[in-house]
């Protein structure tokens, strides 16, 4: 009896404790500092390249981060040279967008495992970030890198608190709002568009972004799928490729529309035609209505 009332009291005192990690993040400089973690250069671009450059037009401390370094992601390249390549594109796609930083870790591409090490790195960043948003992708996806992507994300929802954890970076006081950025996937369950963004004003900066990752929508993607005989060559040509075929994706979709009126209200939902969304993982800082609406400004314009 004695053990169980200790194990009680233990697991008590754990609670309390992440409580009070558990409040809506603030900073010494009033930015509101946000960190985008995928699992390959151009990853970011395509899920919340609008949002992001959005959010850093208000003033927001934005970085991307991809764990791997893409060195795999080509029909006739791969390795460093790839690598450095791609590298170069998240920069340029970075600068395009506003963001303050576009960071490639220097992981294998195609062979992510949510290993110890790899997981302290993405602790790391998000301590140096001093992250009080975090998105990370669903662990449910055809790509494996892109399930222990979000694996990693998740794994490191509570250990960005704990002292002892990769005890060389200074903890996280208050425990970040952890978000999922969208996909199409239904099982085991379908992504929930608890927050979506009318991304419109920003959408050429996005299609600008993606246009820099030249290697994967103008090589390797089409290749693919077959399509590579059917990329343009010149560059305003190209763009409109990506928007037929890519970034169009990203026209509103019914479940979207509804969480643009719930965030815009119901006339100016029904003026959006591109939208982003992101659904509330269940670890980490739950946020109010209220604070959400704190943490993306467009919904109050």
């Amino acid at each position: 009896m004695n053990y169980l009332i200790s194990i009680f009291i233990a697991l008590f005192f754990l609670s309390v404790s992440f409580s009070a990690n558990a409040q809506l993040p603030d900073n010494e400089d009033d930015r509101i500092r946000v960190i985008a973690i995928f699992a390959h250069p151009d990853d970011g671009d395509a899920k919340m390249g609008g949002t992001a450059a959005m959010l850093a037009e208000q003033g927001y401390a934005v970085k991307f981060l991809s764990i791997t370094n893409g060195d795999a992601g080509h029909h006739e390249e791969g390795g460093g040279m790839l690598a450095k390549r791609r590298r170069a594109e998240a920069e340029e796609a970075g600068r395009r967008l506003g963001i303050d930083e576009y960071k490639v870790l220097d992981n294998h591409d195609g062979e992510l495992l949510p290993e110890l090490h790899i997981r302290q790195q993405v602790i790391r960043e998000i301590r140096n970030w001093n992250a009080d948003v975090v998105l990370g992708l669903r662990p449910n996806d055809y790509h494996p890198d892109h399930r222990y992507a979000g694996v990693l994300v998740q794994d490191a929802a509570y250990m960005v608190v704990v002292p002892n954890v990769a005890p060389d970076t200074p903890p996280l006081r208050k425990n970040p709002v952890f978000l999922y950025m969208s996909d199409g996937f239904q099982k085991p369950n379908p992504f929930s568009h608890d927050i979506v963004v009318g991304i419109d004003e920003t959408f050429e900066k996005k299609v600008n972004a993606f246009d820099a990752h030249e290697s994967q929508v103008y090589e390797w993607l089409p290749w693919v799928s077959g399509n590579l005989d059917k990329v343009p060559e010149g560059e305003e040509e190209r763009k409109e490729f990506l928007i037929n075929g890519f970034i169009g994706q990203m026209v509103v979709s019914p479940e979207q529309l509804e969480g643009l009126k719930k965030w815009y209200g119901e006339e100016k939902a029904n003026s959006f035609k591109y939208a982003e969304s992101f659904e509330i993982c269940e670890y980490g800082y739950q946020p109010t209505e209220e604070e959400i609406r704190k943490l993306f400004p467009m919904f109050e314009n």
